[in-house]
C-alpha cells in the first residue's frame, strides 16, 4: 500500500510548532505533497526519513510547494516553465516510473479582481500542461489546493457563495473540463457523491468548529490510479492549520 498525502500547510514552519512533525510519524506516509509553503529551503526544519524537494516562491513568505519522499524519485521538476507562475512556486512534479506526483498549490483570487484573472489564466495553463502529461502516457495523481469547491455539496453555505472567488461558475466549469481531460477526483469518487467532506475552514469565523467548511483540497488521478484507492479521508484532527490533510493509500 501506498499512502499519499496532500497538506496545504499555511506556513511549513507554522505546522511544524502545531505538531507537524508527529503527524508524520502516525501516518506513515510514502509521500507528502505540500503547499504553501511560505518559506525558502534555508529555514524550512529538518524531515527525517524523506527525501526533500521544494519550489519555493520568490517573494519571501509567499506560497511555495514541496514533494516529500520515502523513495527516491527518477526526476523532480519544478515549475510549468511559464515565469509568472514559477516565480510563485505553484507546481512540482516528482516521477516514479511511469506515475508522476504533482504538488499545485492555485492562486486564490479572492483577494481582487486581477488575482482572480491571473487565477483562471493559471488554471487554462495547467490544464493544458496535463494535456501534454496525458499524451505521453503518463499516470497523474495530482495533489493541491485548488481553491475551488467543484459541486454544491463541497461547501456548507453555497446559496451565498455564488458571486464568491472558490464557488464561481467558471471555476467550476473549469473543474467539470478539466476532469474531461480524462481525470478522476479520486478523493469524492470513493467517498461517495453524497457524503459531506471538507477540507478548509476559515479563521475568521470559528468555522472549524461548526464544520462550516469548504473542500479545496484534492486528489485529481487518472482513471486506473482511481481505481487502486483503497482508503481515503480528510481528518480534521491534528488542528495543523486552515487547511487538513488529503490522506488516500492507493495499492500500486
Amino acid at each position: 500500500m501506498t499512502r499519499i498525502i496532500s497538506f496545504n500547510a499555511n506556513g511549513i514552519r507554522a505546522a511544524f510548532r502545531k505538531g507537524f512533525q508527529s503527524f508524520l510519524s502516525e501516518q506513515e506516509a510514502d509521500i507528502i505533497c505540500l503547499q504553501e509553503l511560505k518559506a525558502h529551503t534555508t529555514v524550512i526544519p529538518e524531515i527525517a526519513s524523506y527525501q526533500r524537494f521544494w519550489h519555493p516562491a520568490k517573494r519571501k513568505g509567499y506560497s511555495g510547494v514541496g514533494i516529500l519522499s520515502k523513495e527516491k524519485p527518477d526526476a523532480v521538476k519544478r515549475g510549468m516553465g511559464i515565469a509568472d507562475y514559477d516565480e510563485e512556486g505553484r507546481v512540482i512534479r516528482a516521477d516514479f516510473g511511469d506515475v508522476s506526483v504533482l504538488s499545485v498549490y492555485v492562486p486564490s483570487g479572492s483577494s481582487q479582481s486581477k488575482r482572480q484573472i491571473f487565477k483562471m489564466r493559471f488554471l487554462e495553463d495547467f490544464k493544458a500542461y496535463t494535456a501534454r502529461l496525458l499524451v505521453e502516457d503518463r499516470e497523474l495523481i495530482i495533489c493541491g489546493d485548488f481553491n475551488i469547491a467543484h459541486k454544491k455539496i463541497d461547501l456548507k453555505n453555497w446559496r451565498s457563495n455564488q458571486k464568491t472567488s472558490g464557488f464561481l461558475p467558471e471555476e467550476r466549469a473549469w473543474l467539470d473540463n478539466y476532469l474531461s481531460l480524462g481525470m478522476v477526483d479520486a478523493y469524492r469518487e470513493h467517498i461517495g457523491p453524497e457524503a459531506v467532506s471538507y477540507s478548509w475552514w476559515s479563521l475568521r469565523t470559528g468555522a472549524r468548529a461548526r464544520n462550516v467548511g469548504w473542500r479545496l483540497d484534492y486528489q485529481l488521478t487518472t482513471p486506473k490510479l482511481a481505481n487502486a484507492v483503497k482508503n481515503s479521508s480528510i481528518p480534521m484532527v491534528p488542528n495543523l492549520s486552515d487547511h487538513a490533510p488529503v490522506i488516500m493509500d492507493y495499492r500500486l
